[in-house]
């Protein structure tokens, strides 16, 4: 009896080790379905830098959420910068990016639409970014802002700015490792990755604004997405036509009147 129970255990013990090498693999493939895309073309970007014009104070003091733009195209070089700090590679030894992610599971995924003329020697299509390599890989060729504008309840920015970054998760990344509690850390993360656009935008004169609202299964469509891919952000991005500005004797003053309120 004793020695039946045994092999009962033993098999229940294969099938479940099985069955989780079966989910792991699985999941293991959604992870790397990016890689498999046909690739159209493949741009290498310019370099990052690491030096920028203004402080990271005053790149905080000036962010924003623009949403009128010029008419006036992106250099790559922008661009590059731009992908560089929402993904790009900070520890060449361990692959740590930019932006901090649970586990370094890095579930999110960037998508590039170019519309025509958006940006300096860099044709009208939709792109993947690799961060690894930095490079963006062209999927479609043609101006879809149009389309994805029509996906974001007809939002005008979304149309109207040179160049769209789109944020996709594949959640099972992150929670293979976390369970559920990894779609909370997905969020967070791209909460990171949208700051560091903001950011990386105003150091270098432009403005952006992140979208929420929008039709998940067109902007999946948009994007030839699989059922597995999320978009979490769409986020445009142009020459402002207004900038914000301030100064430490505003911020001084707007301080010092706020604390009254705690003096006898």
């Amino acid at each position: 009896m004793k020695f039946s129970i045994r092999i009962l255990l033993i098999i229940i013990l294969l099938i479940s080790v099985g069955a989780y090498l079966m989910y792991y693999y699985t999941i293991r493939e959604i992870a790397k379905e990016r890689i498999e895309k046909k690739v159209l073309r493949v741009v290498y970007l310019p370099l990052p830098r690491l030096k920028g014009d203004i402080t990271l104070e005053e790149a905080i003091a000036l962010r924003r959420s623009i949403r009128e733009y010029e008419e006036k195209p992106l250099a790559l070089e922008q661009l590059a910068q731009i992908l560089w700090a929402a993904q790009g590679i900070t520890d060449v030894k361990r692959e740590f990016r930019a932006a901090p992610s649970a586990g370094a599971t890095y579930p999110l995924e960037l998508y590039v639409v170019v519309g025509h003329k958006g940006v300096v020697n860099l044709e009208a299509g939709i792109y993947h970014y690799d961060p690894k390599a930095h490079v963006l890989k062209l999927l479609k060729h043609g101006d879809f802002r149009v389309k994805l504008y029509e996906a974001c309840i007809r939002q005008t920015w979304v149309k109207q700015a040179p160049v769209v970054i789109v944020v996709t998760a594949i959640y099972e990344r992150t929670t293979l490792r976390y369970g559920e509690r990894g779609i909370k850390y997905v969020h967070m993360e791209v909460g990171h990755v949208g700051q560091n656009i903001y950011l990386q935008a105003t150091a270098l004169g432009l403005g952006t604004v992140v979208v929420g609202a929008f039709y998940d299964e067109e902007v999946k469509k948009v994007l030839g997405l699989s059922e597995q891919e999320n978009p979490l952000y769409v986020i445009p991005i142009g020459h402002p036509k207004w900038r914000h500005e301030i100064t430490i004797k505003e911020l001084k003053d707007y301080i010092e009147q706020q604390r009254k309120k705690y003096k006898g």
